[in-house]
């Protein structure tokens, strides 16, 4: 079993005599040692005491922690992992519900697959060309024989005037 860490540890006289100090000193609230509203009090105000004793006392159970940290990282490398580890898996408790209620990236690109297959781009007698996506520039024409032709332009086929004594094949009769 790891042992516990040293903010728990009871009757911890240095915690206790800075209590003492700072109950003796009789201060509601004193500004963060440092600041600029510290470094603005006299020398002599109770406040400048209290900030100090605090500041000095936080950083002694701050430089406790990261040893008792160390050593247990060296003693106990699973129980150190769970110990730096508490707050973010509680933190992952906190929001895997709505985690949970959000579509994955499988259903998301489910979701943007097209679902019907694109109709193919016909020229329509009568009609004006056609635009052809994917090929910007390019037209879609209806041939002389209704076949369909591709075009860097979009200027309508001029049909040539048939003979109608041409055959069914386009060319003409001898005479």
């Amino acid at each position: 079993m790891a042992p516990a860490p040293p903010e728990t540890t009871a009757h911890d006289p240095v915690a206790l005599w800075a209590s003492a100090q700072v109950a003796a000193l009789n201060v509601d609230h004193a500004p963060e040692y440092g600041s600029p509203a510290w470094s603005a009090l006299r020398s002599t105000d109770p406040r400048r005491a209290v900030a100090v004793i605090t500041a000095a006392e936080q950083w002694r159970r701050h430089s406790a922690r990261e040893a008792w940290l160390d050593r247990l990282a060296e003693d106990d490398p699973a129980e150190w992992f769970r110990i730096v580890t508490a707050d973010a898996n509680a933190q992952a408790r906190r929001i895997a519900p709505a985690l949970a209620r959000r579509p994955t990236h499988a259903e998301l690109t489910a979701r943007r697959a097209v679902r019907a297959r694109a109709r193919e781009v016909t020229a329509a007698p009568g009609w004006p060309p056609v635009a052809i996506p994917g090929r910007p520039g390019w037209w879609r024409h209806l041939g002389s024989r209704g076949e369909p032709l591709d075009l860097p332009h979009n200027r309508p086929q001029e049909r040539p005037h048939r003979d109608p004594r041409d055959g069914p094949a386009g060319r003409a009769r001898d005479a």
